[in-house]
């Protein structure tokens, strides 16, 4: 039961060149960033389909282009073939509409706002539900379509 004996050199871990004991680990080990990374991207592969708007309707198509994106997430309305009005997923009765797009309205800076609506629905309703948006203080709205749909001269777009 004594003291052990310290040996300098031989055991322990063989370390390169003239590095100290306690010099830093100059090599970067990227595989667990590789990792998660990987991860992050089939999280978001998955989770990104489902952040569209959930009703589903069938939209007219048009030849024109896409509506540059903003910084905020855009006001959707949903107009549905049997006459239900959605805003984003919800189902808004047609009495508080333009109510609840008032409150919306104070709470966004941008008056936008999206408005889908089924292509089998008469023109008069798309424009009552046009007037709604109007009364509740959204006076920029977009109409969206599908591509790939005929333009004023009949050809299919992109061709």
């Amino acid at each position: 039961m004594g003291a052990g004996v310290m040996k300098r050199g031989g055991g322990g871990r063989k370390r390169r060149g003239n590095q100290s004991k306690h010099a830093a680990m100059s090599e970067i080990n990227v595989t667990p960033m590789v990792d998660v990374m990987l991860v992050l991207l089939i999280i978001f592969m998955v989770a990104a389909p489902m952040m569209t708007v959930g009703v589903p309707l069938e939209l007219p198509k048009t030849a024109a282009k896409a509506v540059p994106t903003e910084q905020e997430e855009p006001l959707t309305i949903s107009l549905q073939l049997d006459g239900t009005v959605s805003m984003m997923n919800s189902p808004v009765p047609e009495a508080e509409l333009v109510d609840r797009l008032r409150a919306v309205a104070q709470e966004r800076d941008s008056d936008k706002v999206f408005l889908r609506a089924d292509g089998g629905i008469e023109y008069s309703r798309v424009v009552q539900v046009m007037g709604a948006l109007n009364a509740g203080g959204f006076n920029n709205i977009v109409l969206v379509t599908d591509t790939g749909g005929p333009g004023l001269t009949g050809e299919q777009a992109g061709n």
